[in-house]
């Protein structure tokens, strides 16, 4: 009984501990601690300068100098106008040229390409059918040849030569012609062999311009005189092309004087013609001939020869017609 009542009393004791130990906590308050203000920072804006951008030096694009090209010969079938033109407007756009005539008889062609093979040549430019079968048979350089009609006929397109186009451009000639005489209906051509693809410029060219073409094929002078004498009476137009297997001087004359008759208009490749009773002349400039030669050239010495086109077409055309007895240039 002694130790139950002694163990009642020691719970009495520590109830009443933790119920002051509790009272103790409620009333415990802790220190007030006074807000104290913070100073106020006043941030003065800083000018900050912008970064000073140098301003770029632009150096202007360098122009290419043009490339001195290697001495040039030309070889002249004779001295005509039409080829010396030629060859004097090559001069303005070439730098090193040397002029070898085949027509003088003191320098056959073997002697004369000989010497050029023995130069440091770098382009033979020949200009006329005879200087383009010797250039293109001997010369050991490119050759570029000009003022050759036939050349299919004597091969003179081969893997080391080149041509320009013997004719002004079909379109450019049609449309000069058909500005200067609009009643233009149906025009008559007879070509040689060979030449299918003048003919298919020619028939774009009338397609274009809306005029009908008579092509005839012919083999021989005689041949192209009967042709025309079939075609006259129902053609208005003849466009003459200079053939030389298929036209003689004789049958020339005989187609300008039927054609005066039948008042047949007729266009020619060369003012010359004009004074034998032909329409209106056609023809090619000297200064294209050299500028299409001189782009040939500077091509074949950057891209090599065979960028280049077996015949190189030209761009203008020089008109001149026959009104009465006057000729008016255009």
């Amino acid at each position: 009984m002694l130790r139950i009542g002694a163990k009642i009393r020691t719970m009495n004791r520590l109830t009443a501990l933790i119920a002051v130990l509790a009272l103790s906590g409620c009333a415990y308050t802790p220190p007030q601690v006074e807000p104290v203000d913070e100073p106020v920072v006043v941030v003065a804006p800083t000018e900050i300068e912008p970064p000073k951008i140098e301003p770029k030096t632009v150096e202007p694009p360098k122009v290419a100098e043009p490339v001195r090209l290697p001495p040039v010969a030309i070889v002249l079938t004779s001295r005509r106008p039409a080829f010396l033109d030629v060859a004097n407007a090559l001069t303005a756009h070439l730098d090193d040229v040397q002029v070898y005539d085949l027509s003088d008889s003191s320098k056959p062609p073997v002697s004369v390409l000989r010497g050029i093979n023995d130069s440091n040549t770098g382009t033979v430019v020949a200009i006329g059918l005879r200087a383009a079968q010797s250039s293109v048979a001997m010369a050991d350089s490119p050759v570029v040849f000009s003022q050759v009609f036939n050349h299919q006929d004597f091969e003179l397109v081969t893997p080391n030569s080149r041509g320009v186009a013997p004719l002004a451009p079909l379109d450019a000639q049609l449309a000069a012609w058909t500005e200067f005489d609009p009643t233009l209906s149906l025009i008559g051509i007879i070509v040689g062999e060979g030449h299918d693809d003048l003919i298919t410029e020619a028939q774009l060219a009338a397609q274009k311009h809306n005029v009908e073409l008579r092509v005839r094929i012919s083999g021989s002078d005689q041949e192209t005189l009967y042709l025309y004498r079939r075609m006259a009476q129902d053609i208005d137009g003849f466009w003459l092309f200079p053939d030389n297997r298929i036209l003689s001087s004789r049958s020339l004359e005989k187609i300008l004087e039927s054609a005066k008759q039948g008042q047949v208009a007729v266009a020619v490749p060369n003012e010359s013609m004009l004074k034998m009773g032909a329409t209106i002349s056609i023809a090619t400039q000297a200064e294209d001939i050299a500028a299409t030669i001189a782009k040939i050239i500077r091509k074949i010495q950057s891209d090599g020869l065979l960028s280049v086109p077996a015949i190189s077409p030209l761009s203008t055309i020089n008109v001149v017609t026959r009104d009465d007895a006057r000729v008016v240039r255009r």
